[in-house]
């Protein structure tokens, strides 16, 4: 499975690394993702989402039932 976050989107991206003689090569940066198991009292179930640590942020925020919500209104979880 890709690196992808499932709440948010969010994926690696590609930039250079830069040498100090300014030399340029080709690297990615991934996104910082966590495996995590949720409980979702509405379905009394427990979930397992790679989301990424930003995404964490957000769950604490607004709690995990409105982030998958929003997930799913954007497109990002189809589950």
């Amino acid at each position: 499975m890709s690196r992808v976050c499932e709440l948010t989107g969010k994926k690696a991206m590609v930039g250079n690394n830069v040498s100090h003689a300014l030399n340029r090569t080709k690297r990615k940066f991934n996104a910082n993702l966590v495996k995590k198991r949720f409980y979702l009292p509405e379905e009394d179930s427990w979930v397992t989402l790679k989301v990424s640590t930003s995404a964490l942020k957000t769950i604490n925020k607004i709690g995990i039932s409105a982030a998958i919500k929003d997930a799913k209104s954007k497109g990002f979880l189809t589950k």
